[in-house]
């Protein structure tokens, strides 16, 4: 198998950009009123709406 440049590397993100690297794992902890007990919520979002997600209760 042959090297790959970087050059050559950099002319495919262009190619790339809406591809899944626009998307990030958030953890939100959601505490329970009646126990107290913490629970988590995991979702992968588009890394521009993650202020809003953890802005909405």
């Amino acid at each position: 198998m042959a090297k790959v440049s970087k050059n050559s590397r950099v002319g495919k993100r262009a190619a790339n950009a809406g591809s899944g690297r626009d998307f990030v794992k958030v953890i939100k902890s959601i505490k329970n009123p009646d126990t107290g007990k913490y629970s988590y919520k995991e979702v992968i979002i588009h890394k521009e709406k993650v202020k809003a997600f953890f802005a909405k209760k």
